[in-house]
C-alpha cells in the first residue's frame, strides 16, 4: 500500500495530532499556542464569500466550442475561424432571484454565461436562456431586480413587488409572457437553450463590421416542469439540476447545443422596424435566419465547486480582437456592472484565479497589488508605463473592435423605438403557443396576480397584456375572476 501524504499546516510544517487540541494538561485550558487549532478555525470562519446578488444559485462544467463553419469573412475573433477549430470553454448555468441555497426547480429565468479561454485571451458571452430581457436601460435594472428579491419587511419575494413593477413597465410584457409560461421552469439544465440576448459587433481583417446575435440550441430537446411538477421537486432535491447535470456529464452522455448566429448588416440598423438593439425584442428570423456555425459540448464537471464554480467570475466586457459591443443600452450598463461585482465579490486580482485566468499566456500588464496576488506580483519588473525597457509589455495600437458612431447632444433619453412597440412580439409569442400551453401561460399569471393587494397593479398589468392581445388580457382577467369566487 503506498504511503499516504503528511497532513501539514498552512505554512507547510507536519500536523502531529488532528484530533486533539493542545491544553494545559489533560483538563485544562486550550492553548493559544496551538497553531493548528487556531488556522483551522479562523480559516473556517473565513470560508464564504459574498454571494453574487444575482444569479445566487448555480452549477457549472467544462467543454469544447467545435466550429462546423468558418466566420472569417465576417469576424478576425480566432475561435470563429476555421471549421474544426476546438476552443475550451466554461458554462455556468444559475437562477436569477433565489439565494444561494435555494431551490432549482422555481419559476426563475436562467443564467447561461460562458468563457471561452481562446488564445488571445478570454471571451465572456454573459447571457440567459431567453433571447431577450426585461427591461433595456441599465438605469431600471437595481429597481428590477429589488422587486424580484426578498421583500425589505417580510423577507420573501413578495407577488406586490414583482407585479406592480412589472404594471409600471411595459417593456417587459415580453419577457414575463416568456417567464410566465412552459419554458419558465426548465426540466434541467441541459434541457434549455441560451442566447446572448444582446446585440454584438464583429469586426474582419479588412475592417469591415456588422452585428451579431447568439443563439445556443440545445440538442436534448426542450424540457418543462409544469407549477405542480417543480414544487414537488423542489420541496424534494433543492439541488435537483445541479445533480442532474453531474450525474450525466459523469455517465458520458454529455450534453450539447449548436451555435447559430443572426448577423445583420450595418447598415440596416438604422433602417429596421424597430430599434435593433433593444434587449426586450428579438430579430425575426424571416428577416435574418440562423445561420448553424458550430457545437457546443460539456464532457467535464468541476472538481472543487468552490474553486472552479463560486470562484468563477464573468464579465461581458472580456472581449477579444474581432468582437465588441453594440449601442444596446443594458450591454452598455453591464461592461461596467459584472466586472465591478467580481472586484467585490472575489477582489481585485479575481483575474489570476485558476479558473478566471487566461490559458493562452498570463496576463501581461503594470497591475499590482491588491488582496490575493497569485505569483509573483511582476517581481522586480517595472510596475509603470511608458518606460524604457524593452521586456516590458507595450500596447498594439489596433482596436479589439470596430468604433461605434455616435451623434447628438449627452443626456437623458429613453430607447428610440423606432416604429415598433412594447407589446407586438409579446403578442406574437402568445398567439404562437398551443392551446395547452396558453391554459397554463394564462393560470400561471392569473394565480400570480390574485395575489396582489396594491391598487391599480392588477388593472395595469392586465392592460398590458390586453394590448399585447385582446384576448390574451381578457382570458387572464376570466381566470382571476374564478379564483376570486
Amino acid at each position: 500500500m503506498a504511503k499516504r501524504p503528511t497532513l501539514t499546516s498552512e505554512s507547510g510544517a507536519p500536523v502531529e495530532d488532528n484530533q486533539h487540541s493542545q491544553s494545559a494538561g489533560v483538563g485544562g485550558p486550550l492553548l493559544l499556542q496551538d497553531q493548528h487549532l487556531v488556522e483551522k478555525l479562523a480559516h473556517f470562519n473565513r470560508e464564504r464569500i459574498p454571494e453574487r446578488v444575482v444569479h445566487a444559485r448555480g452549477s457549472a462544467a467544462f467543454g469544447t466550442l467545435t466550429m462546423s463553419a468558418d466566420m472569417s469573412q465576417y469576424t478576425r475573433a480566432k475561435l470563429f475561424n476555421g471549421v474544426g477549430k476546438s476552443t475550451d470553454l466554461v458554462i455556468r448555468f444559475s437562477t436569477v432571484a433565489g439565494s444561494r441555497g435555494a431551490p432549482e426547480a422555481v419559476r426563475d429565468p436562467r443564467g447561461f454565461a460562458m468563457k471561452f479561454y481562446t488564445e488571445d485571451g478570454n471571451y465572456d458571452l454573459v447571457g440567459n436562456n431567453t433571447p431577450i430581457f426585461f427591461i433595456n436601460d441599465p438605469l431600471k435594472f437595481p429597481d428590477f431586480i429589488h422587486s424580484q428579491k426578498p421583500d425589505p419587511f417580510t423577507h420573501r419575494q413578495e407577488p406586490n413587488n414583482v407585479w406592480d413593477f412589472f404594471s409600471h413597465s411595459p417593456e417587459a410584457t415580453h419577457q414575463f409572457t416568456i417567464l410566465m409560461g412552459d419554458r419558465g421552469i426548465p426540466s434541467s439544465y441541459r434541457h434549455m437553450n441560451g442566447f446572448g440576448s444582446h446585440t454584438f459587433t464583429w469586426e474582419n481583417d479588412k475592417g469591415d463590421v456588422v452585428y451579431v446575435k447568439y443563439h445556443f440550441t440545445t440538442q436534448q430537446g426542450i424540457g418543462f416542469l409544469t407549477n405542480e411538477e417543480a414544487a414537488v421537486l423542489a420541496g424534494q432535491n433543492p439541488e435537483s439540476h445541479n445533480v442532474d447535470l453531474v450525474e450525466h456529464i459523469e455517465a458520458g452522455d454529455f450534453p450539447r447545443w449548436t451555435l447559430n448566429v443572426q448577423i445583420m448588416p450595418v447598415a440596416d440598423a438604422a433602417k429596421y422596424h424597430f430599434n435593433p438593439f433593444d434587449v426586450t425584442k428579438v430579430w425575426h428570423h424571416g428577416d435574418y435566419p440562423l445561420q448553424e456555425i458550430g457545437v457546443v459540448e460539456l464532457n467535464r464537471n468541476a472538481d472543487n465547486y468552490f474553486a472552479e464554480v463560486e470562484q468563477l467570475a464573468f464579465s461581458p466586457a472580456n472581449f477579444v480582437p474581432g468582437i465588441g459591443p453594440s449601442p444596446d443600452k443594458m450591454l452598455q450598463g453591464r461592461l461596467f456592472g459584472y466586472g465591478d461585482a467580481q472586484r467585490y465579490r472575489l477582489g481585485t486580482n479575481a483575474h489570476l484565479l485558476d479558473v478566471n485566468a487566461p490559458k493562452s499566456a498570463a496576463a501581461n500588464n503594470y497591475e499590482r497589488d491588491g488582496f490575493m496576488v497569485r505569483g509573483a506580483n511582476g517581481g522586480r519588473a517595472a510596475n509603470y508605463e511608458p518606460n524604457s525597457f524593452d521586456t516590458q509589455p507595450v500596447e498594439t495600437k489596433k482596436p479589439l473592435y470596430g468604433a461605434l458612431a455616435s451623434s447628438g447632444l449627452s443626456g437623458s433619453y429613453p430607447l428610440d423605438h423606432y416604429e415598433s412597440n412594447d407589446f407586438e412580439q409579446a403578442g406574437d409569442l402568445f398567439r404562437l403557443q398551443k392551446p395547452e400551453a396558453q391554459d397554463r401561460l394564462i393560470a400561471t399569471i392569473a394565480d400570480g396576480l390574485a395575489q396582489v393587494t396594491i391598487p391599480g397593479v392588477v388593472e395595469r398589468s392586465i392592460g398590458n397584456f390586453a394590448k399585447a392581445d385582446v384576448e390574451y388580457g381578457r382570458r387572464i382577467e376570466e381566470e382571476m375572476a374564478k379564483i376570486k369566487k
